[in-house]
């Protein structure tokens, strides 16, 4: 791999870079919004379009699936068709396809509209973060990443929130309608702003003497389709009991496996995935699988809890994650400009270790637990995580050629993106297994001879009696409450010990980032600058 300074000077853009950052950010935000803002209102889409709640979470699967399947070869279409057209097309067919949805006037004709906006809101993230690594020198692009940070982390933490609030005060169509005037507005300064570096212009024109690598993109859009349709159901259907799951997650896993050794033979692969030999490219791509499976699932969890067991509704829930959001813009900018100041490999072990204490602080979370005291164990828990994901945006791009900006990129938001998926199922797995295990263990103590579980009833039943309800109806309705008491303290100790894996979790991390090589210093003034 070439070093980080390259022999030709660096390609400016003719606009500023941070008017150009904030144009593609527009775009960027409302395509991350999506993937969370959808599901508080399923059940208003089920609802009026006449289907089942179940047949409407393919609302949800059929978006994150065809998302998934275009982030891992967005850099190579960038490559081929040129990043700028890519991305404006991407911005068309996003803007698009939310028409289409917010006028949807049926499930099917929603899904194949969802379906569609997934494939062109799937490319805008790493488009993105590949023109934020082309316009800015290394030393700039900790603030750049920032700004590409607030629309792919400040996004989903506020997305619930914002869809109940639309939903409770309009309808379930405006969650759509509302991309439409950024799409518009983001396509105009696009095509004003953006431009294509000379590197990109001269491979798009060595592509066209290329022979198209049709295995590797087949192989890639089923393989990582079945992958992301095997997380996102696997839970609904108990996993391999369903012969469905057991059919997608073997044929992905066997897909996937001949992808790999296929594109690491293939002199134009769609996915360089000889890049990961890169040391620090490596390391970034399995941080950031980590990064999504916390910041996502995390993210799931925490209104779960609140809605599950404290009996929230899906917007206060979702309110209670929304300050938190504010302050991760904040830390944002704090990070970004200590990026380049500080060494970055500490910045991010900081950042882990952080984010571990605040995700094992959130096991003090009980069935008593204030609206403030949620919020603020929520803001504790994200507040660091800038501290890794711009450090880690910002080391990936080390020693890696100029010209595989498009495919780091890719990589990095597709691990993201699969880790976000991964978490969430089998954080939602251990917790609905580890639920059974807790209820047993404690039902083993709640028996007729236990002295402390007859109190219990008696204390229950006398209250209800004297409240006017009859002796023989209080006995049973206390058996009752002590049933539902059980199964709330099942489940949140279930909670609990998921907190505990994800913090367990990322103390091991803690040291992995000085594996990664730090940027070389940029040459004094008048010499060639590079990547």
């Amino acid at each position: 791999m070439p070093d980080d300074i390259s022999s030709v000077p660096r390609w400016k853009t003719k606009h500023n870079p941070w008017l150009v950052a904030l144009t593609v950010t527009l775009a960027t935000f409302m395509e991350v919004l999506d993937t969370s803002i959808a599901n508080v209102a399923l059940p208003h889409m089920a609802g009026s379009l006449g289907a089942s709640l179940d047949e409407a979470t393919w609302v949800l699967t059929s978006y994150l699936v065809a998302s998934a399947v275009i982030l891992p070869i967005s850099g190579w279409c960038s490559n081929r068709f040129g990043r700028k057209r890519f991305y404006m097309s991407c911005v068309v067919l996003f803007t698009a396809c939310s028409l289409l949805c917010g006028i949807a006037p049926s499930l099917p004709f929603l899904i194949v509209a969802r379906v569609l906006q997934g494939l062109g809101g799937g490319g805008l993230a790493p488009s993105e973060q590949a023109i934020l690594a082309d316009i800015f020198p290394p030393n700039k692009r900790g603030q750049a990443f920032a700004v590409y940070g607030m629309a792919v982390v400040f996004a989903p933490a506020i997305g619930p929130t914002l869809g109940g609030w639309i939903t409770d005060n309009f309808n379930w169509h405006w969650i759509f309608f509302i991309n439409l005037p950024v799409g518009i507005l983001s396509f105009f300064l696009s095509g004003r702003m953006v431009e294509d570096p000379p590197h990109l212009i001269e491979r798009k024109k060595a592509s066209r003497h290329l022979k198209v690598d049709f295995m590797g993109l087949g192989l890639v859009g089923l393989g990582v389709g079945l992958l992301e349709f095997t997380l996102d159901r696997g839970q609904e259907k108990d996993w391999f009991s369903d012969a469905s799951i057991r059919f997608s997650f073997i044929t992905a896993i066997c897909l996937l496996i001949f992808f790999v050794f296929w594109e690491w033979r293939h002199p134009d692969p769609i996915v360089d995935i000889r890049l990961l030999k890169n040391r620090n490219f490596g390391t970034s791509v399995f941080l950031q699988l980590v990064l999504g499976t916390v910041l996502f699932g995390s993210t799931v969890l925490i209104p779960q809890y609140l809605q599950t067991l404290l009996g929230y509704t899906a917007e206060r829930a979702g309110m209670v994650l929304s300050p938190a959001g504010f302050v991760l813009m904040a830390m944002m900018m704090v990070s970004g400009r200590m990026v380049g100041k500080v060494d970055a490999r500490a910045m991010a072990a900081f950042g882990y270790f952080c984010t571990a204490v605040g995700v094992y602080n959130l096991t003090r979370l009980d069935l008593t637990t204030s609206y403030e005291a949620a919020t603020l164990c929520r803001i504790f828990q994200v507040m660091a995580l800038p501290f890794v994901f711009i450090p880690i945006s910002t080391l990936n791009y080390v020693g890696v050629p100029i010209e595989k900006n498009n495919q780091i990129s890719s990589l990095t938001n597709f691990a993201r993106n699969i880790g976000g998926s991964a978490g969430t199922a089998l954080l939602t797995t251990f917790i609905s297994r580890t639920s059974q295990t807790h209820q047993q263990s404690l039902s083993a103590k709640a028996v007729p001879g236990s002295l402390a579980f007859s109190h219990y009833l008696d204390g229950i039943k006398s209250m209800l009696v004297m409240r006017g309800v009859p002796a023989a109806q209080a006995s049973q309705m206390a058996v009752g409450q002590a049933y539902r008491e059980m199964g709330l303290q099942a489940t949140m100790l279930s909670y609990h010990n998921a907190f505990v894996v994800l913090a367990a979790m990322l103390f091991c991390l803690v040291p992995l980032p000085f594996v990664m090589r730090l940027p070389k210093k940029r040459p004094a003034a008048g010499a060639a600058a590079g990547h």
